[in-house]
């Protein structure tokens, strides 16, 4: 499933993977926020609840889209957080991953604290 991520003036579009984390936030699309910033990292809260799984991880790709069950957050990650030991970004403690960012992460690098969030998508697939 795509879905488009709008943030400020800033939108682009993702994919979602197969997860059962996927399904449950495509399930409460749309969705609506305001932007946290950790390092290189958006994250916002939205109304979903969702265990951590066996497969969460704390180091992720740029692009990476996560669940962070402890913030109950979506999660964008674009490049090295505080938590980094190199150039990867490093979450906090584990997420979920549940999609990924199919166009270029860098127009992300210009997002302040506070701007508004809009998720959407179609259940198509």
């Amino acid at each position: 499933m795509k879905i488009t991520i709008r943030i400020d003036a800033v939108q682009f579009t993702a994919e979602l993977n197969d997860s059962p984390t996927a399904n449950a936030i495509a399930a409460a699309l749309p969705l609506e926020g305001s932007a946290n910033i950790w390092g290189e990292e958006i994250y916002f809260a939205i109304p979903v609840t969702i265990p951590l799984t066996d497969n969460a991880v704390e180091e992720v790709d740029v692009g990476t889209l996560a669940y962070w069950p402890t913030g109950n957050a979506f999660c964008i990650f674009f490049g090295p957080t505080p938590a980094s030991i190199d150039d990867k970004p490093r979450a906090y403690s584990p997420v979920d991953i549940f999609g990924h960012i199919l166009e270029d992460t860098a127009v992300l690098k210009g997002i302040e604290q506070g701007s508004s969030v809009t998720v959407s998508g179609d259940m198509k697939k």
